[in-house]
């Protein structure tokens, strides 16, 4: 709450791995003490928002700097035969599960919302309500990557498509004062790749001695060639790379012409082009940018809310 006794509101913007920055954005703005009344998120900032709201940023934290390729493989679950998808994700949400339980919103110690998209119509949908990780799966639900949602009798898709910054859902949770995070400010013609290179090292080669065995090598190695195909490697985009970052663009477009129309009294803008989309074992260097970012826009900041405080951990 600033000291005017306004409330103060965080907005996530989406981004996929570029998200990590959030984590940092948030560690700068506790430490110097800008309390946060509420927060909202779309796709990679609904998910770093909820897990705040819960008090699991440093589950979060520790958890996402650890993360190799293989682990990103695993979580996203990818079922190459899926309707709607090449991923599902069930394996992260219920890793969440498994460390913070399954709070519903309306018991977050931080009110909390989050936007996602209505595959049939194409409309906008707050996320208030419910239980905290299938609200945040279906705002990460990235078309054509992650399958959709259903939430009641909604399909839903990854909120960035609608809306990737979404200050005036924050504001509909009673923020008066609204520091929003744009990750997609420097996004356009950069490269994408990063869990290009195969996570297969577990299949090491070893002497086969049966039908069964022989089967099942040549299972794997047709696996990773379709995951080249799905991922890409180093010297071409795969397609993950090119249908993330065809919805990056968009939603770099949109970003522009939603803030144009409500802009956030603080906007946050990392500089995170080095990092690709889908490079979510690079935690650390997101986390620094969010970090650095946040850290220089203090002054401004503190201007312009007169901020005092904390958030929860």
């Amino acid at each position: 709450m600033s000291r005017s006794g306004e409330r103060i509101g965080l907005v996530l913007g989406s981004g996929s791995a570029r998200g990590w920055a959030h984590i940092g954005v948030l560690r700068e703005l506790g430490a110097a003490g800008v309390g946060v009344d509420a927060v909202c998120g779309a796709s990679i900032g609904a998910l770093i928002g909820g897990i705040y709201a819960c008090g699991g940023l440093n589950m979060l934290e520790e958890w996402a700097r650890g993360l190799d390729r293989a682990d990103i493989i695993r979580y996203l679950d990818i079922r190459l035969l899926a309707q709607g998808g090449f991923a599902e994700a069930g394996r992260l949400m219920d890793y969440f599960r498994s460390r913070l339980g399954d709070p519903d919103i309306a018991s977050l110690g931080v009110p909390f919302a989050a936007v996602a998209t209505d595959l049939v119509t194409g409309e906008e949908v707050a996320l208030r309500k419910g239980k905290l990780f299938d609200t945040v799966r279906a705002s990460l639900a990235l078309p054509g990557l992650l399958t959709p949602m259903k939430l009641g009798e909604r399909w839903l898709l990854d909120g960035g498509l609608v809306n990737p910054v979404p200050v005036s859902l924050c504001r509909a949770l009673g923020a008066e004062r609204v520091i929003a995070v744009n990750l997609n400010a420097d996004i356009v013609g950069r490269r994408i790749s990063g869990i290009s290179r195969t996570a297969a090292a577990e299949h090491q080669a070893r002497p086969e001695t049966t039908l069964v065995e022989r089967l099942a090598v040549q299972l794997r190695q047709q696996a990773d060639v379709l995951k080249t195909q799905v991922l890409g490697d180093d010297d071409r985009p795969g397609l993950f790379d090119v249908v993330s970052s065809s919805v990056h663009i968009m939603q770099d477009r949109i970003t522009r012409g939603r803030l144009d129309d409500d802009p956030p009294d603080v906007l946050l803008e990392p500089r995170l082009s080095a990092i690709g989309l889908l490079e979510f074992d690079r935690a650390a260097e997101a986390i620094a940018a969010g970090r650095d970012c946040a850290r220089q826009a203090l002054p401004g900041l503190r201007d312009a809310l007169g901020a005092e405080g904390n958030g929860p951990g």
